[in-house]
Order: C-alpha cells, then structure tokens, then sequence
C-alpha cells in the first residue's frame, strides 16, 4: 500500500492504485460502497452498486452541533491511539488524524437521506461505467471494480446501479482537490480506514482502544451502555461467515432434522390459517380486499431451515484451496475475507432459479422477501428457547409462532402505507393508525433509550397482529386437542406460558445494530403487544387501568 508518512516510510503511489488494493485485497470502502445486488427490475440479475460509505462514527443529519463536534473529539483520540499503536510519530499523528477527521466530517456533509433520494426518484440510477467516470473521475471505476469482482469481466458499458449521484459527484471533487494539495494527508485518511476496518484482527490493545471508544460513542449519543462481548465470540462469527458453506450442512444436519422440519411446518400451517380467518373480519378491508389478501397468504412460499443451495453434499465438502491460514491471524482473516468475496461474486454468477437467502442457517432472522413473495424461517430461529418438538405447544405458538405471524403481515405492509389501499375503509385504517401511535407513545422510555415512531410503525402493527394471530392459531388447537403439557416448576397456566413465552424471546440486552433497528426497543416489543391483548389482562388479573390493561385499544390486524 506504500506505508504512509505518520511512520516516515511511504512511497507515494497511484491513488487509484492504492484505492483498488484497498478494495479488492482488504475488503475496505473508503470512499463508497461497491456491493453486488439484485437488480432493481429484476430480482434474480445481479448487477454492481455503488452506495454511500458506512461511516465508523454514529453521525445523523439532525446531530446537535454540540454532540457532533464531541463525537468528532473522541473520534481523534482513538485515531491518535491507532496511529501511535502503530509506531507514528505523536506529532504527526496528530496532524494526520484532524485532516482524516476533516475529510469524513466533508464527505458525511454530502450525504443525502434515503428518504430524500427515494422522493426525488434517485435512490435507484442506472448509469455506465462510462457515465460514471463523466461524473466522478477522481475514481478509475473500471479498474477498481474489475479487481473487487473478479471474475466478472466488466467493460466501460457495464451498467451499474447508483444510489446516490450527487454524493459520487461530491466526492469526486473532493479528492481530486486533496490529490492536487494534501496528497500524504489522502494516504494517510485510507490507512487509518484500513486499520479500523481490521482492528478486530489485531492485538488486545487495539479491542481495548475500539471498546473505550464505544462506551464514549454510545454515552455521547445518549445509549445504554453495551455489555462486554468476549472475544471468542467475534472469532465463532467470523468462522461462520468464512465457511458457510460446509458450516450450514453440518448445522442443519444436527441442527433440524426431519421431525424438527416436520413440526416447524405444522405450527406455520396453524398460524397461516389463524392468519386467513383474521383476514375474513377486519373492519377496515371490503370483501375485495379480503379476497385478493387471501389468494397471497396461499400463493406464498416457505423455506425453513436452510436453502436448498446451501445443502448441497460438494458444498459441505469443499476444501476451500484459496484459505492461507498461519501462525499470523491478521493474515489468516485477510486470507479468508478474500476467499469469501471470491465466492459470493462467484454465486452471484450462477444460474440460482431459486430465492437467494440473505442470512445463515444458524441465525435468528426470519424475514419476508417481496420480489420472491417467499417467507424465510432459518434453522436457528426453529431451536430453543423459540421452538422445540418437545415443548408445551404454548411455548412453541407464544415464541416461534408470534415471530411466524408477524413475518406474514409483512405480505400486507404496503396497506398500511398512505394510498396503500385505496379500496380500503380509510378513515377506519387512519384511525387504527393514530391509536397505534398513541399507544406506543403512552409508554415511559428507559434512560438513553430513544426511538423514532414513524420507522418502527409497520414492525410494532406486525408485532401486536402477529401475537394476536399466534394466540389465535393457539387457543384454536386447545379446542381440537384436549389437554396441554405445563411447565411444573412454574405456577402458570397453558394461557400464561404462551405470553411468557413470547415476552422470553422479545426481551433481550442493548446490541450494536439497535441504533439502525426498525424495530421498537426490546421492552416496548413485549409491552405493546401484550397490553394490546385483552386476553392477557383477563389470564395474569391486571388491575383496570394498569401500564398492560389499558381503557382502550387498538385493533389493525
């Protein structure tokens, strides 16, 4: 990379050289994203996308001058520590760390909201190569891209998505202007990247530094303190996304056998169902709406457990030739990050007929892809403490049936949205809205927890529907099957395992990617929907106008 002039041992080279280098050997954006996706027309093209970068500082556009130029301050000491870790003069540490500083505060100063883009219909640009080098030309993008996805051949009339002109244009400007003036400094701004981009593979000095930044970070932003993460537990992440493949078959081959499979299906069945019924007596939709709702719910499709792709038997036997690993771990990970991108560019250029799964097997994330129409449940979600063959059907219908249902009411979100349903009784669906709204906002928040209602509207409709719907799917099986296995060392009835079960798996602790959640916080996610449900006052004997049995409620779903 040519070193860099805080050490006194640099080479001054090629921007563009160092940038692609950066890139395709290190997995490292300073300037933008580059990312393969689905096509925006469609779903099951690949095409390249240029993004905005993700910066390692938690800016927003309505930051309090105040807080923002605190944020920046501690930012600059970590810098300061990095480059001194890595043997940089201090005073010239200094110097380079504030120009670093000073380049993302600019380019963070370019960017504009997604919601902005998406009205102003630019979220989604298609342009060439060609065209984007008009634009932005302080990037040689042919070369840079060809060595990030190889081995696609790209040619200056490859086309690309852009999901923000005007930042590239901005950018653009930007580094040609420190090329001319500052060219040490721009060097200097892409290592200290590098290095904070890697700092999980370097020594305990570098975590320690990264953890006392956080704490800083997340006490500026007014955040509850995050608990300490082991280190090991990075390292399990890691090897898991470095050997997916053979990983995933092992998984669900121990994981979520045919019996697990098995009954996984017949709670999804009975949710489904539940779902279809509720569907018949909603107030707001007409008999057309009903109907046409109706024909998604049974046209859609379900995967669980894994993708069929994934369990392939030459996948859990491959022997991943391109993996270097050595006594140095950072050059272990180098190794597998390259190995990896290799892959994933390599999978994208397959035929693949069927949805293309965004997360692992052993995650916990289902979700609901549109442009496939496909519910997706992974192995890991189907596993104790959310679902078990073995356990009261209440625990199983409370936790992994609640998060079923309110997967299937993500098929409905664009109802909800205004203009959403024009056949729809409107005033009777703003109404619902506006009650929804006041309920969530009726709760007290703990210290340094905050939240934007109008992002985690549609998840919290889904949440209080989506309980409301497994409880359904629940007191409909009790009806067919008598009798229901309780839990003896708990005093609770069936009924009340069912919410406990659920509010077990909705409360967790704070997590990094809380701040990018559409979700509510953990604690809203089991008060709101349980105090939305009359059957949970009447079973636990909530006191009339208590926090979880309100005089009125709310009913969308």
């Amino acid at each position: 990379l040519g070193g860099w002039r805080i050490s006194g041992k640099w080479t001054s080279l090629n921007f563009n050289r160092t940038l692609r280098l950066l890139m395709s050997q290190y997995g490292h954006f300073p300037f933008f994203r580059a990312y393969l996706g689905p096509h925006p027309a469609s779903p099951h093209t690949p095409v390249i996308q240029i993004d905005q970068p993700e910066f390692d500082v938690p800016l927003k556009q309505d930051q309090e001058q105040k807080i923002y130029a605190q944020i920046f301050r501690e930012y600059l000491s970590y810098l300061n520590q990095l480059g001194t870790l890595l043997g940089g003069d201090p005073s010239k540490v200094q110097e380079h760390s504030s120009l670093s500083i000073s380049i993302t505060s600019r380019l963070f100063q370019f960017l504009r909201p997604l919601e902005q883009r998406r009205a102003q219909g630019k979220l989604f640009q298609m342009v060439t190569i060609d065209q984007l080098k008009e634009m932005a030309p302080a990037i040689d993008w042919l070369s840079c891209l060809q060595a990030t996805f190889t081995p696609m051949s790209l040619s200056p009339s490859q086309s690309l998505v852009v999901h923000d002109v005007e930042y590239l244009k901005n950018m653009s400007q930007l580094v040609e202007e420190m090329l001319l003036k500052q060219r040490d400094f721009l060097q200097s701004h892409m290592i200290l990247g590098l290095v904070v981009t890697l700092s999980p593979a370097l020594d305990s000095q570098f975590q320690e530094a990264r953890r006392k930044l956080s704490q800083k970070l997340r006490e500026l932003t007014e955040q509850p303190p995050m608990p300490a993460r082991p280190r090991w537990m990075k390292c399990v992440e890691e090897t898991g996304t470095f050997f997916e493949p053979t990983l995933a078959a092992l998984f669900v081959r121990e994981a979520f056998g045919p019996s697990t499979r098995s009954a996984a299906m017949k709670l999804f069945t009975a949710i489904r169902d539940a779902l279809i019924t509720r569907l018949r007596n909603l107030p707001w939709m007409n008999e057309e709406t009903q109907n046409m709702a109706q024909d998604k719910v049974a046209q859609l499709q379900v995967e669980m457990g894994a993708s069929e792709w994934a369990l392939k038997p030459e996948l859990a036997r491959q022997e991943y030739n391109d993996i270097q690993l050595g006594s140095s771990f950072l050059q272990s990970v180098l190794s597998c990050v390259r190995s990896l991108r290799a892959r994933i560019v390599q999978s994208f250029l397959q035929p693949h007929p069927q949805h293309r799964w965004k997360v692992s097997p052993w995650d916990v994330n289902a979700y609901y892809s549109v442009s496939d129409h496909v519910v997706v449940f992974p192995a890991g979600l189907l596993q104790p403490p959310f679902f078990h063959p073995g356990y009261p059907r209440a625990v199983n219908f409370g936790a992994a049936g609640s998060i079923m249902a309110h997967e299937l009411l993500h098929i409905f979100y664009q109802l909800l949205l205004p203009g959403g349903c024009l056949a729809c009784d409107n005033h009777a669906l703003q109404e619902a809205h506006l009650c929804l709204k006041r309920h969530y906002a009726a709760f007290p928040l703990p210290s340094r927890t905050s939240f934007n209602d109008s992002l985690t509207f549609l998840e919290n409709a889904a949440d209080v529907g989506g309980l409301a719907i497994a409880l359904q799917a629940y007191s409909k099986r009790l009806l067919r099957h008598h009798g229901e296995t309780v839990l003896p060392s708990l005093d609770l009835s069936p009924q009340q395992i069912f919410f406990r079960s659920y509010a077990q798996v909705m409360c967790r602790k704070p997590s990094p990617q809380d701040s990018h959640d559409t979700h509510s916080p953990p604690h809203l996610r089991v008060h709101g929907p349980l105090s939305s449900t009359p059957a949970f006052a009447r079973y636990f004997r909530c006191a009339r106008g208590a926090l979880l049995n309100p005089s009125s409620r709310c009913q969308l779903w």
